[in-house]
């Protein structure tokens, strides 16, 4: 099937992480939804919901092609936790993560030429160490955490906090690249990297 491949993202990350496997998007565009949970959301539900309606949001804009949608939730258990903002609530997230397991929930979307949408979901495990508060005071100083899921970039310093690791760790960075790779072949995307 041909088409071109649009991501849309603002996520230096997840174009990042495509050109690390080899695809290079023809174009990425910012997909401007309403990213609040619903009541009672599930992590999972959430993640997968959003990476739709960004797929969704562009695909009609640009018919014909292949709109690559993706959204990474962090979670512990069933508590969603937020992006950081400020330095409280990155704060916070890091007190919640420290010492223990949490879930980062990977929502990857395609819409195709023809229009159908077509997603998957996947789950990541870490385990964080316990965090001193001399490893918090440092973390929060250099400022990785602003605008991250959970307060923390794992390819960044907080590596240091991670003791355990099972799933993707692209998926943890922004984007399961195995999936996301396999989802596009699967459907006949043959741009460029793609085999």
């Amino acid at each position: 099937m041909s088409g071109r491949l649009i991501l849309a993202s603002a996520s230096p990350r997840r174009l990042a992480l495509l050109a690390q496997v080899g695809i290079v998007p023809d174009e990425v565009v910012a997909a401007d939804i309403d990213e609040q949970p619903r009541r009672d959301e599930l992590p999972g539900a959430l993640a997968v919901r959003l990476a739709a309606a960004k797929a969704e949001h562009l695909a009609t804009r640009f018919s014909g092609d292949f709109v690559l949608g993706a959204d990474t939730v962090v979670a512990c258990g069933r508590r969603v936790l937020p992006k950081a903002g400020d330095e409280k609530r990155a704060h916070d997230c890091l007190r919640l993560l420290s010492g223990r397991r949490h879930r980062v929930h990977g929502g990857v979307a395609v819409v195709d030429p023809k229009g159908a949408l077509h997603s998957r979901h996947v789950i990541t495990t870490v385990a964080f160490k316990r965090l001193t508060k001399s490893d918090m005071k440092g973390y929060l100083a250099a400022g990785e955490w602003r605008g991250k899921a959970g307060a923390y970039a794992i390819q960044g310093r907080a590596a240091a906090f991670v003791s355990r690791i099972n799933g993707s760790y692209s998926n943890v960075v922004g984007l399961p690249l195995y999936e996301t790779a396999a989802l596009l072949i699967g459907l006949g995307y043959r741009g460029s990297g793609a085999t």
